[in-house]
């Protein structure tokens, strides 16, 4: 069974899709920058409740259907709704799952909510402030994070296959291109500001039982970052592309398999 929620979170009306499946166990997804639930968490979903589980897919706020600034990514408050979507599936027996930068924010999540019993990512963003400043040189970052507080409030392309965007180059316009159901092709430059100072690795050792699932070659998500998540299961897949694992088999079903196996045991 399948129906429209509202998730209530800080105050504001989040949109989600509930799949219900007659099982104990249930599964909240968060998805890629800037993504709503008719995209990647909705491919997922569909799948994971076919094997078993009831699912959670929804838009964060700001984004989609849900009520937030527009457009904008504000990781703490991210963290906030993930809480709130675990809050709504409870008393279940909740783990979440994140792909791309969802996979970073499950990780966060999970490591400081008590009531989450595992986490997988897939092709996930495993952000380090530490990381970006080591390989970009600290004065390099600095000057990036300071540029994009003097044009905190202005707005670029999310995707764009040339030119200035948050998400430049041929491969992530060939996905969100062909999927705009819901999606708005834009963003503020200030979350660019959040992305490059949210700390996924450093709260590794207050994981629950946990999985990443990643392609080999992947251009947007670095496989090092994935390496260095070091979770409990780490499964690597022959990706070609970062997005194959949004929609393109068979590595959808790969990670569907494997993320179902491993919250099973």
């Amino acid at each position: 069974m399948t129906e429209r929620v509202i998730i209530s979170s800080e105050g504001l009306a989040l949109s989600g899709i509930l799949r219900r499946a007659d099982s104990d166990r249930a599964i909240v997804l968060s998805g890629p920058f800037t993504g709503v639930k008719e995209q990647v968490t909705g491919l997922y979903a569909e799948r994971l409740t076919a094997a078993g589980f009831t699912t959670l897919a929804f838009d964060h706020r700001g984004f989609g259907e849900s009520e937030g600034r527009p457009q904008h990514e504000d990781s703490q408050g991210k963290l906030a709704d993930l809480r709130a979507a675990v809050s709504l599936l409870a008393p279940r027996r909740v783990a979440l799952v994140g792909i791309c930068l969802g996979g970073g924010y499950a990780m966060r999540a999970a490591a400081t909510d008590p009531r989450v019993t595992a986490v997988v990512g897939i092709a996930g963003a495993y952000n380090s402030p530490a990381w970006f400043a080591d390989r970009m040189g600290a004065s390099s970052y600095r000057a990036a994070l300071a540029d994009m507080i003097a044009r905190y409030d202005e707005y670029l392309p999310a995707v764009a296959e040339t030119g200035d965007a948050a998400m430049p180059g041929e491969e992530p316009w060939s996905y969100y291109s062909a999927h705009t159901a819901n999606w708005t092709n834009r963003v503020t430059r200030g979350s660019l500001h959040s992305l490059m100072t949210l700390d996924v690795l450093g709260v590794r050792p207050l994981l629950p039982p946990s999985l990443i699932i990643h392609g080999r070659k992947d251009d947007y998500c670095s496989p090092d970052l994935a390496t260095a998540m070091a979770a409990d299961k780490t499964v690597w897949l022959d990706t070609d592309r970062h997005v194959d694992l949004y929609d393109a088999e068979p590595y959808v079903t790969q990670a569907v398999d494997e993320t179902v196996s491993f919250l099973s045991s």
